[in-house]
């Protein structure tokens, strides 16, 4: 068995995935260790819980017990390149080497498992779905895409519950490792096209991920979706969305800060539903999450009540500045073009009458290329925007591929290249309103000093003022 062996070694042990299954193997009494090119927020916590984490390549620094093969475990990601100086030890010595997915396949494979696959929304509504159970008797064992507030962990463990939440991941086909009971797709909208080349390609690796549920199991499945889903006839399909589907919301309510509707389902519904982070993209999230706690037989109160205590994931919606008199920062991981309109529109939202500034650090050379209209029409949405260099991520750089052809095509007047290391000293010399921070690289990294800046300004102009 896979927690049969005493150590575990991580190739890439930065990753939000990765760092699941570190810390449930830690849990287990295993000794963990790894690799990660750059030390990050994520890797320090990491380390103080336990990991021993180098970041440098050189296998030399591999430690003493994970250098047996006979009872250390590999787990790797695919974006760690093949010529990788320790990643070559291992795979020339006869270890045992495994891709995060599968390992995570084989962790959840006797539980009924829960697994959210999308486009986008999956972290949050896995974290949702995590949340709701791991606050009402049923419990779950959740290994999430995000860190979860208030936990300040992706992954949450009730011990003796017979489910298991999972961000299921469709980069590299990785989610079709798992099994699910009830599988979610939130949203198919092609991504990935560097793995997958074609929108019929991704498209058929979702219809594989439906064959892959229990016979007794469940799809919920947004509606609208071009996705053709192939479960086996033992499963029982539906649909959801705001407006419409198998589960869907009434009566929704938005005004003075929050959110409210009811949920609809089948046999009936719950009235009065709350939600915790009150942005209308989260009333689809809400749906899907719910639907699925429903499904296995989650009581009304707990539902409401998790959903109402729900705080987020980081870097998902994550409120920096909320406060009265000064300007609002919000930090989003948006890096798919649908996620990032329906991140700008929601705050818009939100804020009908102030000016909205955008911050967005493209990820991936290739995924630039693929969509850079479409992030133009998102970022059109602004009313400022400021594009910096593109986060390269495991891509080399695509010649002609940079910021400039998402520039181009954004229609908002107020629209410029900042380069990162030129990002700090701008916004010492800018005002803003309401700020957004979005991408999946380390845009993420300048906000504390973003919002310090932000609150010096505020207090010298309330000082002139």
């Amino acid at each position: 068995m896979i927690t049969d062996y005493k150590s575990i070694y991580f190739v890439g042990a930065g990753g939000i995935g990765m760092a699941a299954l570190e810390r449930f193997f830690l849990s287990i009494g295993k000794k963990v260790a790894g690799y990660d090119r750059t030390a990050t927020e994520l890797t320090r916590n990491l380390e103080k819980e336990g990991v021993e984490i180098v970041y440098d390549e050189c296998d030399e620094l591999i430690p003493d017990y994970c250098r047996n093969p006979e009872t250390t475990l590999v787990v790797y990601t695919p974006a760690i390149p093949a010529e990788h100086k320790g990643f070559c030890f291992f795979k020339n010595n006869g270890f045992t080497i495994m891709k995060r997915a599968q390992v995570l396949g084989l962790i959840t494979a006797g539980s009924k498992g829960l697994c959210f696959a999308g486009t986008h929304g999956k972290t949050t509504t896995s974290s949702m779905a995590g949340h709701i159970l791991h606050n009402s008797p049923i419990g779950c064992n959740a290994f999430l895409g995000g860190v979860l507030k208030p936990y300040n962990n992706n992954l949450l463990l009730s011990p003796g519950t017979e489910y298991s939440v999972i961000e299921a991941d469709e980069f590299d086909r990785s989610f079709h490792w798992l099994k699910p009971y009830i599988a979610v797709i939130t949203a198919t909208d092609p991504d990935h096209l560097d793995i997958y080349g074609t929108e019929e390609a991704y498209l058929e690796s979702f219809a594989h991920f439906t064959e892959l549920i229990r016979n007794d199991g469940f799809l919920i499945v947004h509606e609208g979706l071009k996705l053709k889903p192939r479960p086996s006839d033992g499963v029982k399909t539906f649909t959801y969305s705001r407006n419409e589907g198998d589960f869907h919301a009434e009566n929704i309510r938005i005004g003075n800060g929050d959110i409210v509707f009811d949920f609809v389902y089948p046999d009936g519904r719950i009235n009065d539903v709350k939600l915790g982070v009150p942005i209308d993209i989260n009333i689809d999230n809400a749906i899907a999450a719910i639907a699925a706690c429903k499904l296995i037989g989650t009581t009304d109160i707990d539902i409401k009540n998790g959903i109402a205590t729900f705080k987020g994931a980081k870097r998902r919606f994550d409120f920096w500045i909320k406060e009265s008199g000064l300007p609002v920062v919000i930090d989003d991981y948006a890096h798919h073009p649908d996620e990032l309109r329906a991140s700008i529109k929601s705050i818009k939202a939100l804020y009908p009458e102030r000016k909205l500034s955008v911050i967005f650090q493209p990820h991936l050379f290739s995924r630039t290329r693929d969509f850079a209209p479409e992030f133009a029409d998102a970022l059109s949405y602004a009313d400022e925007v400021w594009l910096t260099e593109i986060y390269p991520a495991r891509e080399l750089p695509i010649p002609g591929i940079t910021s400039e052809i998402i520039l181009k095509d954004i229609k908002c007047a107020n629209k410029s290249i900042c380069e990162k290391k030129y990002l700090i000293e701008k916004i010492k010399n800018h005002n803003f309103d309401v700020l957004l921070t979005v991408g999946a690289g380390d845009i993420c990294d300048y906000l504390p000093e973003i919002c310090n800046i932000i609150r010096s300004n505020a207090e010298e102009n309330s000082d002139i003022s």
